[in-house]
């Protein structure tokens, strides 16, 4: 029996080859109608007798990239349609969801590299399964007019491409060739020096040769050099003002294989359309495959790599048999480069291989890890903004927190979160700018503004500047609920172990133990309070720390006499110190403590100094003290004192101390679903030894996997929180 219906699709349906997805079905069941984009969801009318199995094929066959969240059909009259037709696009302000960026697909791949292809080896080659989405798009729906390709005026084969519905470019927005599209450049201090392929060939030639190129992505631009080439490395930290912390790598799957360890799961992970940077552990040295240079990434065991993954990557490799250190194009901390005119400016490059396509929203590289799972470190090129379910109500604005920011709406029962914003000291105008156009893009109005207790976050500031009504929520508890809701839990044992976050009593908390939902928490346990000599400082300083808990234990003669007299003055002030009961500080109090390192040079480096120095095969531990809800490690940190053993030993018996105390705190309260989060739980030792323990004693260890454990993963509990209450 023949039916008409009106079809509404929410989810991520633009940007993905939907429509003509649609328009292909539709064509193979002989139904007549239209599909069009309205604001952000697919509107289908359709008439015909096989409308059974056009349904089903619409569930069952979609995009690969495409994500169905809702789907409502309604009868509606017989409007007697002679065709079916892709409709052009109408403003509305329903179900706006957007699809991430898309690393070149397979197909497109297969054409770049066929010299009987119109595309061959042009670098912007892209279709409705692959390209760029999110940086391109300024406005909803998702239409050419409406992105930075605009500029670009189709040439007769591509709009022929672009209509034909056998054409995998069929409504492809960002469809160009080498006739109509962007062009590549190579520039040496704004003077050109080649153009189009010529100017790729070149880049790869002075790479080998040494030199510093910038090359343009999809959400700004790499800072690139030979990882091999030792001297090159350590000139780009010079650029970059970046002493010591790692730097992302890419390199053709082969290549990876050579250097690192990939199980099925990460390669699966490297493989995605998603293109993260995987940490992988590395290959002991062999004479036979090279090695990365050591500056890469210092007393690591781990290296971060990715693929490549827009066709400039992909042209350049084919050009290269060596890794190449891709980091992103900017002053350590501040946000990623992404305008022509500001990286030319920045001198952080030798060379520059740009291209006259613009980037509108600035993306960084993810990164991710696989253990128990895919584990997001941080969430943003092919993962934002892609929607999270989450049982919230609409309108909330959740603005996350200081450091390794992400913000995040609410809207249609699902959480939608900003890419990663970063420190906002060094990026507050960027974190501004992102919410105004999230604002705009999602036709979003803020009916409720969750923000953090710490009163001189950046993040809060806005906040509280804003108009309307506002909910402070404890930094640890959007830690705790931000797990809880990935993994569909309403109550649990949460345990928040991190560098710092403001606690209701006004002390800096950190290693916490709370029964949680989102209705509130109760504290049921914490590390004991240590001071924080010189406040701020001593987050920089870890041998600051190292004297606080020296100091506690009365054993400074363990120290230096250099130290002792910094003590002397320290301790004069100490009544003025914040006190902590931080995890974080406690892992670099140890790792000064037994000579790792006493000062970090970027976030959290003593402590993962500290993780990469531990026998992981170590099976002892230390003491440590539980009286009612405190926790203390000082027995521990006398025996380390006193102990003649290597650095390695002592580091993986504190890692085993630390996993024993989390399931004695754990067996004591007697819930069994326990969530960890905070940026301690990066530590990938110390996650593998919590979960075992907890797991083989019965209780269920609930992890992040979609948003980041650390600071990254709180606007994501601030909006689940305020977005469950009335």
């Amino acid at each position: 029996m023949e039916k008409a219906l009106r079809i509404k699709i929410k989810g991520i349906v633009q940007g993905v080859g939907f429509r003509p997805f649609v328009y292909r079905i539709a064509r193979e069941n002989n139904i007549k109608g239209f599909v069009r984009n309205e604001g952000g969801m697919v509107v289908i009318e359709a008439e015909g007798s096989n409308m059974d199995s056009f349904l089903k094929a619409l569930k069952e066959r979609k995009p690969p990239m495409a994500e169905i969240m809702d789907i409502k059909v309604d009868e509606i009259e017989h409007r007697r349609f002679k065709d079916f037709v892709i409709e052009s696009s109408e403003s509305s302000d329903e179900g706006r969801f957007l699809s991430p960026d898309i690393a070149t697909c397979d197909e497109c791949l297969r054409e770049l590299f066929d010299p009987e292809d119109r595309r061959y080896l042009y670098p912007f080659i892209n279709c409705t399964n692959c390209g760029p989405r999110f940086t391109i798009i300024e406005s909803l729906p998702y239409d050419r007019e409406r992105t930075t390709m605009k500029e670009f005026k189709m040439c007769k084969a591509c709009e022929n491409e672009y209509r034909d519905p056998a054409s995998r470019r069929f409504h492809a927005q960002p469809d160009c060739c080498a006739v109509c599209g962007p062009e590549v450049e190579l520039l040496s201090n704004e003077k050109e020096i080649a153009k189009g392929n010529e100017a790729v060939k070149i880049s790869a030639e002075l790479l080998l040769e040494g030199r510093i190129v910038a090359i343009k992505g999809l959400g700004g631009f790499h800072l690139a050099c030979d990882a091999t080439d030792e001297r090159a490395v350590e000139a780009l930290r010079v650029r970059k003002g970046r002493e010591s912390k790692p730097f992302a790598l890419m390199a053709p799957l082969k290549l990876i294989k050579d250097l690192c360890e990939v199980s099925s799961e990460e390669e699966e992970l490297l493989l995605s359309p998603r293109r993260p940077i995987v940490l992988l552990r590395r290959k002991p040295y062999d004479r036979t495959t090279g090695a990365v240079a050591e500056s890469v990434a210092p007393y690591n065991r781990y290296l971060g790599f990715m693929l490549p993954y827009t066709p400039i990557h992909h042209i350049l490799f084919s050009l290269l048999n060596k890794p190449l250190v891709m980091t992103s194009a900017n002053i350590s901390e501040s946000p990623i480069i992404h305008k022509n005119e500001e990286i030319l400016s920045s001198r952080l490059a030798d060379f520059y291989l740009t291209h006259n396509r613009e980037i509108h929203t600035r993306c960084d590289d993810s990164v991710a890890f696989i253990q128990n799972g895919e584990i997001v470190t941080r969430r943003a090129r092919g993962y934002a903004p892609e929607p999270i379910e989450a049982r919230v109500s609409e309108g909330v604005l959740a603005c996350g927190a200081h450091t390794k920011n992400t913000f995040a709406i609410t809207l249609k029962g699902k959480v939608i979160m900003s890419q990663h914003i970063g420190d906002l000291e060094e990026s507050y105008p960027f974190y501004e700018e992102e919410i105004e156009h999230f604002k705009s893009i999602f036709s979003f109005k803020p009916a409720l503004i969750a923000y953090d207790l710490h009163p001189e976050y950046l993040s809060t500031k806005y906040a509280i500047a804003q108009e309307g009504e506002k909910i402070g929520i404890q930094h640890h508890h959007a830690h705790i609920c931000s797990c809880m809701a990935e993994n569909c839990i309403d109550e649990a044992l949460g345990i928040a172990f991190d560098g710092s976050g403001y606690g209701t009593d006004g002390n800096i908390w950190g290693g916490e133990f709370m029964v949680c939902d989102f209705e509130g928490f109760e504290r049921i346990a914490y590390l004991e309070y240590i001071p924080m000599p010189g406040g701020a400082k001593a987050i920089e300083e870890p041998w600051r720390m190292k004297l606080a808990y020296l100091s506690k234990i009365g054993a400074l003669s363990f120290a230096s006499e250099e130290e002792r007299e910094k003590w002397r003055i320290l301790s004069k002030f100490l009544d003025r110190y914040p006190l902590t009961s931080s995890a974080g500080r406690l892992f670099d109090a140890v790792s000064a403590l037994i000579g790792i390192r006493d000062v970090s040079r970027y976030e959290g480096e003593a402590a993962i100094a500290l993780e990469m120095m531990a026998d992981e095969n170590e099976k002892g531990s230390y003491d440590a003290g539980i009286k009612g809800d405190t926790i203390s490690f000082l027995p521990m940190i006398e025996e380390i004192v006193d102990s003649p053993e290597k650095k390695e030993k002592i580091a993986g018996k504190f890692h085993n101390t630390i996993a024993n105390v989390i399931l004695e705190v754990c067996v004591n309260e007697g819930i069994k679903d326990i969530a960890l989060s905070g940026g301690v739980f990066q530590n990938r030792l110390l996650l593998k030894k919590t979960f075992d323990l907890l797991t083989t004693n019965g209780f269920r260890v609930h992890m992040h996997h979609r948003v980041p454990t650390n600071d990254g993963c709180i606007s994501f509990g601030q909006a689940c929180i305020a977005g469950r209450r009335e």
